[in-house]
């Protein structure tokens, strides 16, 4: 099952043949919604290929409060660990699953091996570090030159994007945890979004207009 799965999500990025491999070398683990994945500290001994759900990346601050980078979906790979792998040291990132999701995790000499004697491997793990260094760009741009409605709004329409719904089911706290805020704060922010048309609130779930 994992080796079908494994070509479905990956069979326009990775040849036949290293997909079969990583079927042979890889580990096939499964998580919860919330489940912690990958620890900062945690020693970095495989990268993670994700074959279902969604996998949001924190980085922690001086606090220990979380601050969301980027997400992860389906046929993807974390660009951060992977460069904690190359330099065999430990993760700088916290990956946690936004919901039930499984992957594939690969051992680290492989992904070395794999990215100097296979053109499909390099290519892949390249244009996933542009798309993931695109995004953290336009997560320091939202940082730096948005106000807190604005980053709100786009974080909400960016979830519609990830979730292929217009309709996102979570609670006030988890979202302020993401965008590094308070509660009180998105709460009142959400009204305001609501009051301007641009979303509909229910219990526990944001419409997004």
């Amino acid at each position: 099952m994992t080796n079908e799965i494994l070509h479905q999500k990956f069979n326009h990025t990775l040849d036949s043949n290293l997909l079969n491999e990583i079927a042979n070398v890889g580990t096939y683990k499964s998580f919860l919604k919330d489940d912690i994945i990958i620890d900062i500290d945690q020693p970095l001994e495989n990268i993670p290929l994700l074959l279902s759900g969604h996998i949001k990346i924190l980085r922690e601050d001086d606090q220990g409060n979380d601050l969301l980078i980027y997400f992860l979906e389906a046929g993807e790979t974390c660009t951060m660990s992977l460069t904690c792998c190359m330099g065999t040291s430990k993760s700088k990132i916290r990956a946690v699953a936004e919901q039930d999701s499984s992957l594939v995790m690969i051992p680290v000499q492989k992904m070395q091996e794999w990215f100097h004697n296979n053109e499909s491997w390099r290519n892949f793990i390249l244009s996933s570090y542009q798309i993931r260094f695109d995004e953290m760009l336009d997560a320091i741009d939202s940082i730096a030159f948005l106000k807190m409605d604005e980053r709100l709004h786009k974080y909400l329409v960016n979830k519609t994007v990830l979730n292929s719904s217009n309709t996102i089911l979570m609670k006030h706290q988890d979202i302020a945890e993401d965008l590094h805020t308070s509660r009180v704060v998105i709460s009142r922010l959400l009204k305001q979004l609501e009051n301007e048309n641009k979303i509909n609130l229910g219990r526990n779930k944001i419409v997004v207009l």
